[in-house]
């Protein structure tokens, strides 16, 4: 009788165990086609690293391990006397561009100035040329009348030389001015030149102008430089900096990580995408807050599996092959209506499940 009775609590543990199994299997098989899951997944936020853009000596530290800070706060400042003195540097540069420009400016002038002058110097001898060609003509009429003359004896020998004297002071007179002609031209013809060296020179003065305000604002940024603020609104990471250290320009520092915005990557087996489509519903639970649920939607897929991304990816083309399951980043973005303030509460690289709504 007694083992008879054993035999009904075993077969009806084994009938217990069997249903509950049962009832198990089943219910994660449905729940298999209607959904994917997986534990390969963190959470990400953005890290904003704070890199200094100039190089120098730390002087003062304004934030500690951990510190909330809001955009646009100074976190750390940068001896800035070598770039004060740049700037002067710079300053001083500047003017005297401006001055080589205004002295240039000045030879235009100047060089104008000479140019009408000379222009007025060949007209005027334009017009004495004239008037001696004209006197010329008649010295010439009276030497011929005269010579005429004095070859039938009309005339004394006195009046004869007297109008060739006039004629040979007239063609005397002519060349003197057409020589001052000349010469007037060939200066018009330099003064234009040296007017044409001048523009040329305030072009240059100009530039110069120019590339000495860039220096300048180059300068001033620069120094702006040497004061690192926070770009973003959020929470400093551990901060290994201390006043009169060297830090050299583009040198990685720290992190400010923006806690008011978090989403999921999710590294799901290449099995696991055949139905897994953007816009789907995810259900997401935070190994740190196990009491807490959020909802998120998938945004994009990798373009390619996360070993392609890694230092050495892996050459399937050499040595022996193992076929190896991939995965593949998935994104998925936290909804709206999510608590925001258990939002801020999540940080990078937190451990997460994550289940897919395929249906």
């Amino acid at each position: 009788m007694e083992a008879k009775k054993t035999n009904k609590k075993f077969i009806t543990i084994f009938i217990v165990l069997f249903l509950v199994g049962g009832s198990y299997g089943t219910y994660k098989y449905l729940h298999s086609l209607a959904h994917e899951t997986t534990d390969d997944a963190q959470i990400e936020k953005n890290m904003n690293p704070i890199i200094p853009r100039v190089s120098g000596y730390v002087t003062q530290l304004f934030v500690k391990d951990n510190d909330f800070v809001k955009k646009g706060d100074t976190l750390f400042t940068i001896d800035n006397k070598d770039y004060l003195v740049k700037v002067e540097e710079a300053e001083a540069a500047l003017v005297a561009a401006q001055a080589n420009y205004a002295a240039a400016k000045a030879d235009i002038q100047s060089a104008a100035a000479n140019v009408s002058v000379s222009d007025a110097n060949v007209k005027s001898a334009s017009g004495s040329i004239e008037t001696a060609q004209i006197r010329l003509g008649r010295a010439s009429n009276d030497y011929d009348r005269y010579n005429n003359l004095y070859k039938n004896h009309s005339i004394t020998k006195q009046q004869y030389e007297q109008a060739l004297a006039t004629k040979q002071e007239a063609e005397s007179q002519l060349r003197i001015l057409q020589q001052q002609q000349k010469a007037s031209t060939f200066q018009k013809s330099v003064i234009q030149a040296k007017s044409a060296v001048s523009d040329k020179q305030t072009e240059v003065a100009a530039a110069n102008i120019k590339r000495a305000q860039a220096q300048l604002d180059a300068a001033k940024l620069n120094l702006a430089y040497t004061a690192v603020t926070a770009a973003i609104d959020g929470q400093v990471s551990k901060i290994s900096i201390q006043p009169g250290q060297l830090l050299q320009s583009g040198q990685s520092l720290f992190y400010i990580i923006n806690n008011a915005e978090a989403w999921v990557i999710a590294n799901f087996k290449e099995t696991q995408l055949n139905k897994m489509v953007i816009g789907q519903k995810v259900s997401i639970k935070v190994d740190a807050y196990p009491d807490s649920k959020f909802e998120g939607t998938i945004t994009s897929f990798s373009p390619a599996t996360g070993s392609r991304f890694s230092l050495l990816p892996p050459d399937n083309a050499t040595g022996n092959f193992v076929k190896t399951i991939q995965r593949l980043p998935v994104k998925i973005s936290l909804n709206a209506d999510n608590d925001v303030e258990k939002i801020k509460l999540l940080r990078p690289g937190m451990n997460v499940d994550v289940d897919v709504h395929l249906k």
